[in-house]
């Protein structure tokens, strides 16, 4: 055996001793121990689109959580067995944008889907609350005319975040550089 060859068992623990870490940004990871250290880079995550559409994004999402909040809350007791579905959109809506905050684009197709969905029945519910304004129906915790409005008001909502929710998608912030420490690329073997 030559003094340049390793066992595989020397090959495991060599490759053990190398950690990950975070780089200063959060951005990139360098792999440490290596001679020549790899950044990993997502040009299109530097973008001033990338960041303004995943801004917008992440305030539609808490935008939606907050309406449907106050529709749910104000309208408790009127709901007639729709809190659970509710609850639910809202509880997704705040994973999302923490998603979203994280740069994580998979979620943005999910996100577009589910505000579909609140569009439809957020337009087809809000006239029914201004209806329960009349004499003979249960009073919500909050006027129904406010319920009604705040219902409709989650329509362009929706329609907003599914248009950036689409163009974020579209930015493919998933793209990967790898680069050494220096800023130059390293030779693919076989090319």
């Amino acid at each position: 055996m030559s003094a340049n060859s390793t066992t595989p068992a020397a090959a495991v623990l060599m490759m053990a001793k190398h950690r990950l870490r975070r780089g200063q940004t959060g951005r990139d990871i360098f792999a440490g121990g290596m001679a020549d250290e790899i950044v990993i880079e997502h040009p299109n995550r530097d973008k001033a689109a990338s960041k303004l559409v995943r801004l917008v994004v992440v305030a539609f999402l808490i935008a939606s959580a907050a309406l449907v909040t106050i529709v749910t809350v104000g309208g408790w007791e009127a709901l007639a067995g729709a809190q659970v579905l509710q609850v639910s959109y809202i509880v997704l809506y705040l994973v999302m944008a923490f998603f979203v905050a994280r740069w994580n684009r998979g979620v943005l197709p999910v996100a577009a889907a589910l505000a579909i969905i609140m569009l439809i029945f957020a337009a087809v519910s809000g006239p029914a609350w201004f209806d329960r304004a009349q004499d003979g129906f249960t009073d919500p915790d909050l006027d129904a005319g406010l319920l009604g409005t705040l219902t409709l008001l989650i329509v362009p909502v929706q329609a907003l975040l599914i248009a950036f929710a689409m163009a974020g998608f579209n930015q493919a912030w998933n793209i990967e550089v790898e680069r050494l420490q220096d800023g130059t690329t390293r030779a693919t073997p076989g090319k």
